[in-house]
């Protein structure tokens, strides 16, 4: 479950948490500050959740005016969407809207793998060199590969893995 705070930006005020729009809602309207008015304006905090929903949500830049999209999309996303929302938003620079974008919308090729050189071994036995028999793979500066591979390809650690990625 996510757990947000609302802070308000009034100093005279006390903000509160909520873990769900309608939680948000009802907790708005009974927000007042210490002269009896409505607080209307607030910062949204990622308090507690799941470790890529809080890079989610900090990738997306939640506020007070996306926190609800935030809730709906944090609970039908998989992992796999999640992790290209983070890298398109937050790595690559891409712009995003709830409203007409989906994480389909990027190409973004992902590994989970440990480092380039892992990669350099993948890509070589999947054949994206060209054949290469097996009797000459051990020659080969894998090492190489990868230091090349890294103009392309960059590495991000996610949730306590290690991925690797390439934007389109």
């Amino acid at each position: 479950m996510i757990k947000l705070y609302a802070q308000p930006y009034d100093i005279s005020a006390t903000g509160f948490y909520f873990d769900s729009s309608d939680d948000y809602s009802k907790n708005y309207d009974n927000c007042r500050n210490d002269y009896g008015d409505q607080v209307e304006e607030f910062g949204i905090q990622f308090i507690d959740g799941n470790l890529i929903d809080a890079q989610l949500f900090k990738a997306l830049d939640i506020n007070q005016a996306n926190f609800a999209e935030f809730f709906d999309k944090a609970k039908t996303w998989n992992a796999e969407q999640k992790t290209k929302i983070i890298i398109a938003i937050g790595e690559c620079g891409y712009s995003f809207d709830f409203t007409s974008n989906t994480p389909d919308d990027f190409e973004i090729d992902i590994y989970e793998l440990d480092n380039m050189k892992e990669l350099a071994e993948q890509f070589v036995d999947e054949g994206l060199f060209g054949e290469i028999p097996k009797s000459i793979q051990s020659y080969l500066d894998y090492d190489a590969i990868a230091r090349d591979l890294g103009f392309d390809y960059n590495e991000i650690e996610m949730g306590g893995q290690n991925l690797i990625y390439r934007a389109s």
